[in-house]
């Protein structure tokens, strides 16, 4: 059996408007409304392993947004920089330089 998670989440009326207007918002990224919804669901006392159930996603994705949250609060929801070599070509232009040669 998966032990309780050490990082309680308690809200805001602030933060619990916020994350429910991304929960909430269609347009946004997925990842975004995932992120807000898992907080939440948080908050309300549940496990990881519950919500990544209700939300069919990896119990270690829960955990990893209840910690960063947990630690950062709303700004720890954001993207992070990732690591390594930046690109040397932008998508678009390694799309164009895929054109058929005659």
């Amino acid at each position: 059996m998966p032990r309780p998670s050490p990082f309680r989440i308690f809200l805001t009326l602030e933060e619990k408007k916020e994350l429910e207007a991304r929960a909430r918002k269609y347009t946004s990224p997925y990842r975004d409304v995932m992120r807000a919804k898992i907080v939440l669901l948080a908050a309300q006392g549940l496990p990881n392993d519950v919500i990544a159930a209700r939300l069919d996603t990896p119990r270690q994705i829960v955990s990893k947004w209840r910690k960063r949250f947990a630690r950062a609060r709303l700004p720890g929801l954001d993207e992070q920089p990732r690591g390594g070599r930046p690109a040397l070509f932008s998508p678009q232009r390694r799309r164009a330089s895929k054109s058929p040669r005659l």
